[in-house]
């Protein structure tokens, strides 16, 4: 795979830890969840949509 295709993922991944502490949600777990292939799209979507706790 290309290195832009990790880049791109691994920003992903900072995004949604971002938007899960501005959320007040464990952002260390949301980084987790968002490395795996499937998961990360799902996460963000999960997170823009989820209320603040």
């Amino acid at each position: 795979m290309n290195n832009e295709f990790y880049v791109g993922w691994g920003t992903l991944a900072l995004i949604n830890a971002g938007l899960a502490q501005g959320k007040n949600r464990t952002g260390l777990n949301w980084f987790l969840l968002s490395l795996s292939l499937l998961l990360g799209p799902l996460a963000t979507l999960f997170l823009v949509l989820s209320a603040k706790r």
